[in-house]
């Protein structure tokens, strides 16, 4: 069994090549987020508000809580497992925004901890990189869908 000094904190980050306002709507508007992430979504984020995320494909959803937003510059949720995540907005110049992501707050076992650190990391490198392409491309690279089709509920 693993004994762990220090609980991980999960950081990806990836610069998006658009304006700040442009790349922080992508989080809180479903109509953008399920081009690059979830399938669907309850509602818009809104400090305070409840909101249901699906990945129908896998037949799987998650109630979040909004925490806090500050408009273009942060976005704080909490998964229902008491996970928390941070995202950051950083505008490098008028067209460049600097997304940092945060995650925190894993339970358990230590191999419990470690294996939910490198899957939320993995998972939040690919949201970033299907962001990226997305905002900068016009690209919708399906990432999410297609880590796992084995696992599609409607194969």
């Amino acid at each position: 069994m693993l004994t762990l000094s220090e609980v991980p904190i999960v950081k990806a980050e990836m610069l998006i090549r658009k304006p700040v306002e442009e790349v922080f709507e992508a989080f809180v508007d479903p109509a953008i987020t399920t081009q690059f992430w979830f399938s669907k979504s309850s509602g818009r984020l809104e400090a305070g508000k409840r909101v249901r995320w699906e990945w129908e494909m896998y037949g799987v959803s998650d109630d979040i809580r909004v925490k806090a937003i500050e408009t273009n510059k942060r976005i704080q949720i909490e998964w229902s497992d008491g996970t928390e995540v941070e995202w950051t907005f950083e505008p490098r110049t008028d067209n460049h925004t600097f997304v940092a992501t945060l995650n925190s707050g894993f339970t358990g076992s230590g191999d419990n901890i470690v294996n939910q650190a490198i899957d939320s990391m993995g998972g939040y490198t690919m949201v970033l990189c299907g962001l990226k392409a997305l905002l900068e491309h016009n690209i919708v690279l399906n990432l999410v869908a297609d880590k796992a089709p084995d696992a599609h509920v409607n194969r």
